[in-house]
């Protein structure tokens, strides 16, 4: 235990305001991910207070986690699918029923004889109060480690300011910008991602892409802060190493709306395709432009989660009428779109247990951020089994190099980097279809993924330790 006290004692040492001093590195509230909605259950099963530990295990019987997740405004649903595949995850190594409250507060899931206490915290998708939060967190509630944060601005600023400085091991997503685990100034030996990121997106979606369809130039848009900018990067490095020509670039702000001009632009520009590296704030609209314009070229790029598939299903039933058909969909020039996760692209077990787990538990079917997490719990708890320990270096050592065991994605479905502590996992293309009956009430949009187009394994998905793009070397 010396090795916790220690960073404990430095972090009272050096105290907040020490610790704000790097504020100003990181921009705050970047978002990461494709879209957000705010359906879904609020009511839980979560019990509440703190547990005793024990004295089983190394560290005790029982390990505390600081969980920061938005889970509250306008993109809760962010932190509400993150949370509900991280504790599906628990759940599923317990043989339990998940928590069901996605709200700031103590919830306890045990599996086995270890109970592990979740100390729940709200970001706000705000750098400033995920440092904040991620400071209490360690400095006053003595959690063994850390989990979370969907922005990509907050978790690279508690990277440099509370989990580095402090040895605090962090399990971190569904923040997907590629940098966090290839940057040298966040790649981190205490720093993991089980959640896929934007150059997974790229490398295999983009690829399919250039070798499989009719494509040769491409032009590239993306929101102007760190996820956009991730976005256009590793796709202009993987289109382009697969022979495509980009013949333009642009970022735009969040939420820009004006898209008439900028897509007759990359049509001047005799673009085969175009690239939208956007979330909610900003995709919808680009969608609903091209969509009602009379463009040559086909959009392609990540697929989104419920909302932004809400928003485009409703705009595609204006354009082509209800109902929807495969064929209508076909002539819209739409996709097809990658895939880091949806209900219908893994057939397993393990992922038929999860969907239906989680369908009862919130409603709604797991969605695109929901496989990660949830192996990110799932591999805590391994860590805890194999090293025989709760103590946060112990669990962080055996999570390094880990094939986690039980995943959506099926047995030893992510294994953990070497040299950059990111896990990679296979990925999945999917065209637009509209959603099946089946689907009608736990989807709630007018269009959902197909079944795989294709399947790109887990090998194949993520940035070679000896890629140009690589900046880390644990």
């Amino acid at each position: 235990m010396e090795r916790i006290v220690s960073r404990r004692t430095l972090l009272r040492a050096t105290g907040a305001a020490g610790i704000v001093g790097l504020a100003g590195c990181s921009s705050g509230g970047e978002n990461t991910t494709t879209d957000t909605t705010t359906s879904g259950n609020d009511g839980g099963t979560g019990t509440t207070g703190t547990t005793t530990r024990g004295e089983t295990m190394t560290g005790g019987n029982s390990m505390k986690i600081g969980v920061l997740q938005p889970v509250s405004g306008d993109l809760k649903y962010y932190g509400q699918q993150a949370l509900w595949g991280f504790y599906s995850g628990l759940a599923y190594k317990g043989d339990t029923d998940p928590i069901g409250k996605a709200a700031t507060g103590n919830y306890t899931a045990t599996v086995g004889d270890v109970d592990f206490e979740l100390v729940v915290r709200d970001t706000k998708f705000s750098a400033d109060t995920a440092q904040s939060k991620a400071t209490d967190l360690v400095k006053n509630e003595e959690v063994d480690m850390l989990f979370g944060l969907t922005s990509s601005g907050a978790a690279g600023r508690v990277i440099q300011t509370v989990a580095g400085p402090t040895d605090t091991p962090l399990m971190t997503g569904p923040a997907a910008s590629a940098g966090l685990t290839s940057n040298s100034d966040t790649c981190n030996n205490n720093v993991f991602r089980a959640s896929e990121n934007t150059a997974m997106d790229a490398r295999s979606g983009g690829k399919y892409v250039a070798q499989q369809n009719d494509v040769s130039s491409v032009y590239l848009f993306g929101a102007d802060y760190s996820f956009g900018h991730a976005v256009v990067e590793n796709y202009k490095k993987v289109l382009q190493d697969n022979g495509v020509d980009i013949v333009g670039e642009k970022y735009v702000p969040q939420g820009y709306s004006e898209w008439d001009g900028l897509l007759k632009n990359a049509e001047d520009a005799g673009a085969d395709g175009v690239v939208g590296g956007f979330t909610v704030a900003t995709l919808p609209q680009m969608f609903t432009s091209y969509l009602q314009g009379d463009y040559s070229y086909t959009v392609f790029g990540g697929f989104a989660t419920q909302i932004t598939n809400n928003v485009v299903g409703q705009t595609l039933q204006k354009v082509l009428g209800k109902p929807l058909t495969k064929e209508k969909l076909q002539q819209t020039g739409l996709g097809p779109f990658t895939t880091r996760y949806h209900w219908n692209q893994y057939d397993n077990d393990i992922n038929s247990s999860f969907v239906d787990t989680y369908t009862k538990a919130y409603g709604v079917v797991p969605d695109l951020f929901t496989s990660g997490t949830f192996t990110a719990a799932s591999a805590i708890v391994q860590a805890v089994q194999e090293s025989g320990s709760t103590d946060g270096a112990a669990v962080a050592e055996a999570l390094r190099g880990m094939t986690v065991t039980d995943t959506p994605k099926g047995k030893n479905g992510y294994e953990f980097q070497k040299y950059n502590n990111q896990a990679r996992s296979a990925m999945t293309v999917a065209d637009v279809v509209p959603t099946t009956d089946e689907y009608k009430d736990s989807w709630g949009a007018p269009v959902m993924p197909s079944d795989p187009v294709a399947t790109i394994a887990k090998d194949k998905t993520t940035i070679p330790a000896d890629a140009p793009g690589m900046g880390c070397s644990l």
